[in-house]
C-alpha cells in the first residue's frame, strides 16, 4: 500500500482485496431512508464482491452491531442513511467495538446530519448559506414568513433525502409545514427558496470531484426526483466557467472542514443570480444507487462504481487504532 496525504486524514491506497479483511456493509437500518439505504448497500456489497473483497451485507435492524467482532468482521462500510446511520450514533458504536469504518467520525457525522449546526459552522468559516430562522411555534412561522419572504423551504434539521421538507408559498401554510417537519425532528428550519441553479460537489478522499448541475421538472429536487424519477437531468460538466466551478469546489471542501467531515461525501448548493454559491447541506453518507450523484461525479473523472466503492472502503484505514 502507498500513502496519500489529503485533507485532514492520511488515506492509504490498497492493492489487494485481502488487505481489507472481512467487511460488513451496513445497510437498511430503521430511519425514514431505509428503502434507499437497502438499495445503496446492496449496490456497494455487489461492487466490493466483484473486486474480490470478503464483503457481507448486514442490516443492523436485524443483527446487533455488538455481534460483528465475534463474527470475524475487521472493518465496516457504512451505507446507512439518515438518523441512526449518518448522525454519529453508529460511528460511536463502532468506535466502542474497535471496528474501523468508512467516512466521517462521530463529530463530523453528528454535525453533518444537523443542518442547523452545519450552517452555523459554515458561516463562521466563510461559506455562504441562505439566511434562516429556527421555527419553534406558530409565532415563529409568522415572523419567518414576514422577515424572509415567500416562498420558503421548511425542513427538519436532521433528515436527509428531502424527507419532511416542504415548499411554502402562502403564509397560511407555514404552520402546517412546520408541524409536518417537527413530526420528524423538534428542530425545524425555514430559509428562502432560492431561484437558481442547484449544484452538488462530491468529495472523495479529500478531493473535490466535478460539480453536477441538477434540473428537475418538479417543484424541487425531492425524494422521488432523487431516487426514482426518470425526468431528472444531470449535467456533468456543470456548465460553470472554470473559475466559478473551482470556487464551488473550494466551498465544498471548506464546508467539510468546518463540520469535521472526512473521507467522502457530498455538499449541496444553490447558485443564485449573484453567482454566490449558497450551501444547503452536506451529506456524509450519500446515496450509492443508480440515480446517485457521487457515482456520477466519479465517472466524470474515470472512476467506475466498483473502484469508487473500493476507494470509499480505503477511508476506513484512517480510523484504525495504532
Amino acid at each position: 500500500m502507498s500513502m496519500l496525504r489529503s485533507t485532514g486524514l492520511a488515506f492509504r491506497r490498497v492493492a489487494s482485496a485481502a488487505d481489507f479483511g472481512r467487511v460488513a456493509v451496513l445497510l437498511g437500518g430503521r430511519s425514514a431512508e431505509r428503502e434507499i439505504s437497502l438499495l445503496s448497500g446492496r449496490a456497494v456489497h455487489a461492487a466490493l464482491a466483484r473486486r474480490g473483497v470478503d464483503a457481507h451485507a448486514v442490516d443492523p435492524a436485524e443483527v446487533p452491531l455488538a455481534s460483528l467482532p465475534g463474527a470475524g468482521f475487521e472493518r465496516v462500510f457504512i451505507a446507512l442513511h439518515g438518523p441512526g446511520g449518518e448522525d454519529g450514533t453508529v460511528q460511536g458504536a463502532l468506535e466502542w467495538l474497535g471496528l474501523p469504518y468508512t467516512g466521517s467520525g462521530v463529530l463530523g457525522s453528528a454535525i453533518g446530519m444537523d443542518k442547523l449546526r452545519t450552517k452555523q459552522l459554515a458561516i463562521a468559516n466563510g461559506v455562504a448559506t441562505p439566511p434562516f430562522r429556527v421555527l419553534t411555534d406558530a409565532a415563529d412561522c409568522r415572523s419567518a414568513a414576514a422577515e424572509l419572504g415567500l416562498p420558503l423551504a421548511v425542513k427538519p434539521a436532521t433528515q436527509g433525502s428531502s424527507v419532511g421538507m416542504s415548499r411554502v408559498e402562502r403564509a397560511e401554510d407555514m404552520v402546517g409545514a412546520w408541524r409536518a417537519a417537527a413530526a420528524l425532528d423538534p428542530v425545524v428550519i425555514a430559509e428562502p427558496w432560492i431561484h437558481g441553479q442547484e449544484l452538488t460537489v462530491a468529495v472523495l478522499q479529500g478531493v473535490a470531484l466535478p460539480a453536477i448541475r441538477i434540473e428537475t421538472p418538479r417543484s424541487f429536487y425531492d425524494y422521488q426526483a432523487k431516487y426514482f424519477a426518470d425526468d431528472t437531468r444531470y449535467h456533468v460538466p456543470c456548465g460553470l466557467p472554470a473559475d466559478a466551478e473551482a470556487a464551488l469546489q473550494g466551498a465544498a471542501l471548506a464546508a467539510f472542514r468546518a463540520a469535521g467531515a472526512q473521507g467522502w461525501g457530498r455538499a449541496d448548493f444553490m447558485l443564485g443570480s449573484d453567482g454566490v454559491p449558497m450551501l444547503l447541506e452536506i451529506n456524509t453518507v450519500p446515496g450509492m444507487t443508480d440515480h446517485s450523484l457521487v457515482p456520477m461525479a466519479a465517472r466524470a473523472v474515470g472512476i467506475d462504481f466498483d473502484e469508487l466503492c473500493w476507494r470509499v472502503l480505503e477511508t476506513s484505514f484512517a480510523r484504525e487504532r495504532t
